[in-house]
Order: C-alpha cells, then sequence, then structure tokens
C-alpha cells in the first residue's frame, strides 16, 4: 500500500464526522462506504474543512462501531473541544490506500467519465458526478439533459473500460425528465 503523500489518485469519501464523542477527542462519523467497518483499515485519513477550504491528514488511531455510526480516535484530537472543531469535516482516503477490487467488483469512483447505457441499448450520457448521501448518486449528463440514478450494485450490469450498462427500473428514466 502505497503511502498518501506518494499517491497522484483521487480522494474517496470515506464518511462524514457528526458530532464529538466522549471527552477525549472521539468522534463519530456517518459512514459513506457499502462496508463502515473498513475505515478502520486506513491509517491516514484525509479530512476537509466544513467549508472544504483545507485537507490535513490525521492518524487514525482506532475504530469500532456505534449504532449506523462509526466511533473514531485520531492521534491529533485529543480532547472534546478539538472533537467539536471536526463536526462537518468529511474523510476522505486516497484511492491508492485502497484494496484492489474483486473479481466482479469496481469502485464508484472509477464510474467517472465512463458512457453510460442501458441493457436495452439507451445511451444516457456520461457519468459526471457522485453526490453522496443517504444513498449514493450517480449523475449522468447527455448535453443539457441530467439523469439521476441510485448507485446500487443490483442496477449495475457491467462495467468495462469505456462503459458502464445500467439494468434500471420502469419508469426512473423517465422520472429524471
Amino acid at each position: 500500500m502505497c503511502s498518501s503523500v506518494e499517491c497522484d489518485g483521487p480522494l474517496i469519501l470515506l464518511g462524514t464526522v457528526v458530532k464529538p464523542h466522549g471527552v477525549r477527542g472521539e468522534i463519530k462519523v456517518f459512514p459513506h462506504t457499502e462496508h463502515p467497518e473498513s475505515i478502520g483499515r486506513y491509517q491516514q485519513l484525509h479530512l476537509t474543512c466544513k467549508d472544504g477550504s483545507d485537507t490535513r491528514v490525521w492518524t487514525n488511531i482506532r475504530t469500532r462501531s456505534s449504532g449506523n455510526l462509526v466511533v473514531v480516535q485520531l492521534k491529533e484530537c485529543t480532547d472534546r473541544r478539538q472533537a467539536e472543531q471536526l463536526t462537518g469535516s468529511q474523510i476522505w482516503v486516497s484511492a491508492c490506500d485502497l484494496p484492489p477490487a474483486g473479481p466482479d467488483e469496481f469502485y464508484l469512483y472509477t464510474l467517472m467519465g465512463k458512457q453510460a447505457a442501458t441493457v436495452t441499448g439507451q445511451l444516457l450520457g456520461t457519468v459526471c458526478e457522485l453526490i453522496h448521501s443517504g444513498q449514493n448518486i450517480l449523475v449522468l449528463r447527455d448535453g443539457d439533459q441530467e439523469y439521476l440514478i441510485p448507485a446500487v450494485r443490483k442496477f449495475i450490469v457491467s462495467v468495462d473500460e469505456n462503459r458502464v450498462v445500467f439494468d434500471l427500473p420502469t419508469g426512473l428514466i423517465e422520472m429524471n425528465r
């Protein structure tokens, strides 16, 4: 695994700090990953300020689950006041720190820039953006037309070097018009 400093790859969103936890500087994080426990595997985490103006590398000491949140202890955050200041920050990891995707697996960030089509051959445009919300949403654009597609595995039939193919529920495309 290369260190974040040496990596030229993009930063991948892991979660958002929602509040401090306790008095020793722990933070509660809402995960944006399919496997929230995976946050614990990364030693270096990049935290961006609430306004996105600055990114700083923090050292992840320990993580644990707490309901649908993850409690994270950062080496550089030692008290509640510091943890409160991190509320609203986003937590990122360098793409080169991610484990390799398995067979028939992919990371959502790798879909960016690919042509999108349905199983029936309808061209939908290019995958341009990933919106992180309660559910990840892929933004597809074709000229002035924009499609918002839930980024769920059951909708994504295949991914190759240049293209992603979707099998979408009836009416989803029409809802975007």
